[in-house]
């Protein structure tokens, strides 16, 4: 029997291409193991979004050096892996700078990872070529077990790549152009995970509400058309998607949201920055007033929708007045949560060529303030839900015994005791106290949603 031991860094969508890459894997006989200290085959899924990502895979990579070397001592061969942005961005300076990798490979090209690692036995081996064929089409689905094993909610993903082109971003050079799949292929996978146990689909995409699948109708079709078709799949009671951008939340996306209940009032929706001048520099297409106005209509639709953000802090020539702009926005806009970061210059982006480079220390005090902001809005958003009942999907166990943890259609996590329900029920649950990180209370025995 091989072990793979498969680590994946950064968004959703690498979670999901290591869940893919252990299925292809599994076809050649290998099963995972949480553990490198005895695989057979080491798998980095790596992210290229901040340069501080990059620096941990080469770190990681030196320990694992170390390893692969005490396993030959012992007659035990293993393979090296990198996979993913890094990989896909660097190539072969990751096998330069660090030789005990056996295998550099694209997140385009994993669905020939067999074939790869029979190559890179021969000798070392980079493939990061954006191929033309669509992946998803060669990998294969799945099994009962492995989806069971991976728990009542799930990742899909349904677009890649991004033509939007930020100044910051590294995503079209990593990832490549747009590409979404066809509608049959996302359907037949969701259905699959419904059959063995899923209940909450989170459709991925580098954009994905520019989702535009060929249909089985002949017609391009939209991600709000693709999620009223999932919405009919026997079994899925919650859908989510991200990530999105602010140009393509349209009318009928707003209008799911609306109208289908299996559609979670829980939206990420990233705006970057409150700053006109610095949306324009970072080429986002939007202004603070339309992200404004477009929260104004989403909430229009979906009053009680809890929303979530990412911010860039320090971008090249960030001005006091700029920053405060983004502290405004986030008052007025009043997010449950949000991702956000200093400034990274990434290789090959406009935006590392910009002149105006902010001081780390300045970077530093604004971004403490803004986490700081959003952090008393997240905590007001957690305490208000006291005395609520909202339903909770219940996905593993708790930290303590008798203990069981789920999330709300909000995305919180809540701990509840009970002795009498089970992963996978949907529970009506009071809630009693919000921790710092979890809402904490009691099942309502009656009714419960089963699986």
């Amino acid at each position: 029997m091989k072990k793979v031991h498969i680590k994946s860094y950064g968004c959703q969508m690498n979670v999901y291409d290591g869940q893919r890459m252990a299925d292809v894997l599994g076809q050649e006989g290998y099963v995972e193991t949480a553990t490198p200290d005895d695989a057979d085959l080491i798998l980095l899924n790596t992210c290229h979004i901040r340069e501080r990502a990059a620096h941990k895979v080469y770190t990681e990579l030196g320990k694992l050096r170390d390893l692969k070397r005490e396993r030959k001592a012992q007659g035990r061969e293993t393979q090296l892996v990198v996979a993913g942005c890094v990989a896909q961005a660097e190539g072969a300076e990751i096998q330069r700078r660090q030789p005990a990798v056996d295998l550099v490979i694209g997140p385009q090209t994993y669905h020939r990872l067999p074939e790869l690692l029979a190559q890179a036995k021969g000798g070392r081996v980079v493939d990061t070529e954006l191929p033309p064929e669509d992946k998803f089409g060669h990998l294969p689905a799945p099994k009962p077990a492995a989806i069971l094993a991976r728990g009542v909610s799930a990742f899909v993903t349904v677009q890649e790549g991004c033509d939007k082109f930020c100044a910051f971003c590294v995503v079209p050079y990593t990832r490549g152009a747009e590409f979404s799949r066809p509608v049959a292929q996302v359907i037949a996978e969701v259905e699959r995970l419904a059959q063995a146990g899923v209940q909450d689909v989170s459709l991925l995409g580098q954009n994905v509400n520019a989702y535009h699948g060929d249909g089985p109708d002949g017609r391009v079709w939209t991600l709000a058309r693709l999620m009223r078709r999932i919405a009919e799949a026997p079994g899925i009671a919650r859908i989510r998607y991200t990530t999105s951008h602010p140009r393509d939340m349209d009318e009928a996306l707003i209008a799911a949201h609306r109208d289908l209940p299996q559609v979670m009032p829980f939206l990420h929706l990233p705006v970057q920055a409150g700053s006109d001048r610095i949306l324009a520099a970072m080429n986002r297409k939007h202004t603070g007033d339309e992200y404004r106005r477009l929260i104004d209509r989403i909430r229009e639709a979906r009053p009680d929708i809890a929303l979530s953000s990412d911010f860039i802090v320090g971008f090249p020539g960030e001005s006091d007045a700029d920053f405060e702009e983004t502290m405004r926005l986030i008052a007025d806009v009043r997010f449950a949560s949000a991702y956000s970061f200093k400034y990274s210059p990434r290789p090959g982006t406009p935006a590392a060529e910009l002149s105006g480079q902010i001081p780390s220390a300045v970077m530093d005090e604004r971004l403490y303030r803004l986490q700081a902001l959003v952090e008393q809005h997240r905590q007001e958003f957690n305490h208000a839900m006291v005395g609520r009942t909202v339903e909770v999907l219940l996905e593993r166990t708790g930290r303590h015994p008798g203990q069981l943890a789920g999330k709300t259609p909000y995305m919180q996590a809540v701990q509840i005791e009970s002795a009498t329900h089970r992963i996978g029920d949907r529970v009506l649950v009071e809630i009693e106290r919000a921790g710092s990180n979890s809402l904490f209370g009691r099942a309502i025995e009656q009714p419960v949603l089963a699986a």
